[in-house]
């Protein structure tokens, strides 16, 4: 994996990225059942803001790598590749197509995976563990599938050297040392690094880059297999939930042991 001299291939690790609707905006479906992103303010995803810089910490620490960012969505999903561009990505590409609307994870890993091929010489995706609007965390796990790649998901840490790929993933039983040799996927936790604040010369250099556009054309995706009609999954109702309520308080009387084990009991929580 080393620079072709007299041409721009280099090893390239691919950072995926994602506008989604800032946290404090008040959320609503359309009538669809799909998440109305017109009426609120999007930013990029936080966990994205991890997976730059994992994405970055490695590229520095393994001469002649590069980082490209990559979305899919509407032309203002531009907004987080600038910001991934602004951190210290190298370059930056948009997969924006109107059939792309309301795809689920597997149309939207499949055309994820389609224009990650039409980048040179990736070596290694690195994406969130999951994303904040979807939460479905699927997303790394049927990319690598399609791919064929070993992934390392949910990961803490991870290093990469000599080609090899060594990551932490903790759990509640405890933490695993993984090792898988490129090319080859991971997801990244909050508990990565965090992210480096964007200085101001990266903030004007992310405003003038250019961001290569791509379509599902492009990409040799057809339509069909995209969008909300054609979805594996489909939502057939949905309820708002209900304000969350003050819970019971328990003044201790000389009592509050047996009140609490009382209402435990009754819950079934012993």
């Amino acid at each position: 994996m080393t620079i072709r001299k007299g041409d721009c291939t280099m090893p390239t690790i691919v950072v995926l990225v994602k506008n989604v609707p800032d946290s404090w905006s008040e959320h609503s479906l359309n009538p669809d059942y799909t998440l109305d992103r017109e009426s609120v303010t999007e930013v990029i995803d936080e966990i994205n803001e991890y997976a730059v810089e994992k994405a970055l910490a490695l590229r520095d620490s393994n001469e002649g790598f590069r980082v490209v960012a990559l979305s899919a969505g509407p032309e203002r999903a531009e907004d987080a590749l600038r910001k991934a561009l602004a951190m210290g990505a190298d370059e930056a590409v948009l997969l924006v197509d109107d059939a792309l609307k309301g795809s689920d994870a597997l149309g939207t890993a499949w055309t994820l995976h389609n224009a990650i091929n039409a980048i040179d010489d990736v070596q290694l995706i690195v994406t969130g563990v999951a994303s904040s609007d979807g939460a479905t965390g699927a997303l790394p796990g049927i990319i690598a599938e399609y791919r064929q790649i070993p992934a390392l998901t949910s990961l803490r840490s991870c290093d990469l050297v000599d080609g090899k790929l060594t990551g932490i993933r903790e759990v509640m039983e405890g933490e695993y040392t993984l090792e898988v040799p490129l090319p080859a996927l991971v997801s990244v936790t909050e508990k990565s690094d965090k992210p480096r604040f964007a200085n101001f010369q990266g903030i004007r250099a992310a405003k003038a880059a250019t961001i290569r556009h791509l379509s599902l054309a492009d990409i040799g995706v057809a339509p069909e297999h995209v969008g909300l009609a054609h979805a594996a999954t489909t939502v057939h109702s949905a309820e708002t939930r209900p304000e969350r309520s003050q819970g019971q308080i328990v003044v201790d009387h000389g009592d509050a042991a047996t009140v609490i084990a009382d209402f435990l009991a009754a819950e079934k929580f012993i």
